[in-house]
């Protein structure tokens, strides 16, 4: 039996003059589950005896549920889209709420989680690969034409990349992200050497 059906059957037994052992007898014969202890059954009979008549825990004292307000919800949602990199405890310093609901509302009501972004090797505009498409169908093009000869006026070269960088960590790189979003991008940026065509004029 649940808490609740054990409660009813104290409160019954006690209304039918039962003592606290006859009780507590009577539950251990009824049900083949472990029963309520003496203790409990003791203190569930003196509140009966108090006068209490209800068999629901009495409602618990704590602060009211404000920080999770649908408005305060908008707000925590709008401003960790506005700055994805945002920490936990910068975003609730503006709502102005506990760090415990400031964790709980993100990833809990909306949803959302806090990823490391995906080291590729370059981040490309739209324009970056509109103009590798067009180079890439022209030399397919002189290729197709004349294979043989395609190869006589590129010469094979190494070309070094180097950049000036200031390196993050991937705690850093953490963003917030809505449900279903994939992990941002992030471009690599260390020093690398990569063999390139380049046309002989």
């Amino acid at each position: 039996m649940e808490k609740k059906q054990y409660r009813s059957v104290i409160r019954f037994l006690f209304l039918e003059g039962k003592s606290r052992s006859e009780i507590k007898e009577r539950l251990d014969a009824v049900d083949a589950d472990p029963s309520p202890s003496m203790a409990t059954t003791k203190n569930w009979y003196n509140e009966f005896q108090c006068g209490r008549t209800s068999i629901l825990d009495n409602p618990r004292p704590g602060a009211p549920k404000t920080a999770t307000t649908e408005k305060k919800v908008t707000k925590v949602n709008d401003i960790a889209l506005s700055d994805r990199r945002l920490k936990v405890l910068e975003i609730a310093a503006i709502v102005d709420i506990s760090e415990e609901h400031i964790r709980h509302i993100p990833r809990e009501i909306l949803g959302m989680r806090k990823l490391s972004a995906r080291w590729v090797p370059r981040l490309l505009t739209a324009d970056n690969k509109r103009i590798r498409v067009t180079s890439s169908g022209q030399c397919l093009e002189l290729f197709n034409r004349n294979p043989k000869e395609f190869f006589r006026p590129y010469v094979t070269v190494n070309k070094t990349w180097i950049h000036w960088y200031t390196p993050e960590t991937k705690e850093q790189l953490k963003q917030w992200t809505l449900p279903g979003e994939r992990a941002p991008k992030k471009a690599k940026t260390v020093p690398s050497t990569r063999k390139v065509m380049a046309t002989v004029f």
